[in-house]
């Protein structure tokens, strides 16, 4: 220990820092001090096995300022002291951290510089890429630049933890703009290839490639639909419609997806795509339609009514009645079978009744007793043995107005109009005294109708 804070003092007054001048490559054995050098690798090296990394910076300066290349046969200085100063910029101030990253970046290059044959030069690029993106937050531009050439240098042999940050960074450039669908393509294509290369041959990381392959697609989803056309995602699509090729929703979401994405509708795929998918829609359709029919009988009674068949009309109501416990909703029902059986049934008397339970079931609702007026005022041509009788059943329809208008002012006016409308074929009093009728006498009204009114002429 005494030894080593010899050294240390020895590097304070030192002058130089650890910057990217000293990449000329020199080892201990180009310096007079190749012993005291020595001795630092081991002190340093010795505290970063155990961690110290605050203990281990003043040796590990002092050996890397005189002999950055150590014996010309190892990087550890470079590597070393990446670890060491991201274990100092943790702890440092705002001016103190960009200093630190500056050094980290720079011993990438040196050691780039130093000992980057054989493919390494392409290796140390990827990493330097990937501490610029988790732990620096650099720009992305530039990350993409290194990350670009570590990927063409590299090729086959690039690292899969470069998959995921080169990924994020191409989805960030192309969502603003900076690169190029194209670009974007090309990027997914390359990491693709190598990603399949690795993973399915039988190296040691394999696995890992897949993994990081996975996580990659993953990014790449989220602007693949600005950046892909037909081919992806026919082949990205194709595995899954066979997998379920009788599947609806895997064969709606195929042809849909292929057809948005501009497929040649002639493409034998999509033809029986597009068979298979109109017979289910077609089934589907009816499906629906059969169920929206079961739960809005209401509804198709309507449509059955406007198409004139009155008989399906009533049978639909009816079904709407069984489901239906609304007192207002089934009045409203009640009073619309009433108008189909008095008006387009012509079966007065039982459209008259089903008025009836539409007025029970909503108090104070006129609409069922002007439906009745208007029962009588029409039946009133047939109903009696001369005019005279046939002209009470009219007392009997102005009665059901009257009423009508009483109990729901919302009616009153149509009433008005109608008792107005009908005061002209009230009973004539000289026919009316031949009969012993006189004003205000109480009189039952003949056939269906069976009304007691109070004569008035």
């Amino acid at each position: 220990m005494k030894r080593l804070m010899q050294l240390i003092m020895m590097s304070i007054l030192m002058v130089g820092s650890v910057t990217v001048a000293t990449a000329q490559c020199g080892t201990w054995f180009d310096s007079p001090k190749e012993n005291e050098l020595t001795e630092a690798h081991v002190l340093y090296r010795d505290q970063v096995k155990l961690k110290n990394l605050d203990a281990a910076y003043e040796p590990w300066k002092l050996v890397y300022e005189n002999a950055p290349a150590a014996d010309g046969k190892r990087a550890s200085h470079y590597v070393d002291g990446r670890t060491i100063l991201k274990h100092k910029l943790a702890s440092a101030d705002e001016a103190g951290k960009k200093d630190f990253i500056a050094q980290i970046l720079a011993l990438y290059d040196q050691q780039m510089a130093c000992y980057g044959k054989d493919g390494e030069s392409a290796r140390l690029k990827g990493r330097k890429a990937y501490d610029m993106f988790y732990e620096f937050r650099s720009d992305y531009g530039e990350i993409n630049n290194i990350l670009k050439e570590s990927v063409e240098e590299a090729g086959d042999d690039s690292e899969y933890i470069v998959f995921v940050p080169y990924a994020t960074v191409i989805e960030y450039l192309f969502t603003n703009e900076l690169v190029t669908k194209e670009e974007a393509r090309s990027v997914y294509t390359k990491l693709n290839k190598i990603a399949d290369v690795n993973a399915n041959g039988d190296g040691k990381y394999k696995a890992e490639y897949k993994q990081a392959q996975d996580a990659m697609n993953a990014v790449f989803q989220r602007i693949e639909e600005f950046i892909f056309d037909c081919d992806y995602f026919r082949d990205k699509l194709l595995p899954e419609y066979n997998a379920d090729n009788n599947n609806p929703e895997v064969i709606k979401r195929v042809y849909n997806k292929l057809i948005a994405k501009g497929c040649d509708k002639n493409d034998p795929l999509l033809m029986e795509l597009k068979t298979k998918y109109e017979t289910y829609a077609a089934a589907e359709n009816a499906r629906r339609q059969s169920e929206f029919e079961a739960n809005n009988p209401a509804m198709m009674a309507k449509k059955a009514y406007d198409a004139g068949d009155f008989n399906g009309a009533m049978t639909k109501y009816e079904e709407a009645l069984a489901s239906e416990s609304d007192p207002n909703k089934q009045a409203d029902i009640y009073f619309r079978m009433a108008s189909i059986k008095g008006r387009s049934l012509k079966s007065p008397s039982q459209g008259r009744e089903l008025a009836r339970k539409a007025a029970k079931l909503r108090p104070n609702w006129g609409r069922p007793y002007m439906l009745i007026g208007d029962l009588y005022a029409k039946g009133s041509r047939t109903c009696g043995f001369d005019a005279y009788e046939q002209r009470l059943a009219i007392l009997a329809a102005v009665d059901k107005y009257s009423y009508a208008k009483s109990i729901d002012p919302s009616v009153a006016a149509e009433a008005n109009k109608r008792i107005g409308t009908y005061r002209a074929s009230y009973p004539d009093k000289e026919t009316a005294f031949m009969k012993g009728h006189k004003a205000g006498t109480s009189v039952k009204v003949g056939c269906w109708i069976g009304e007691t009114v109070k004569v008035r002429f």
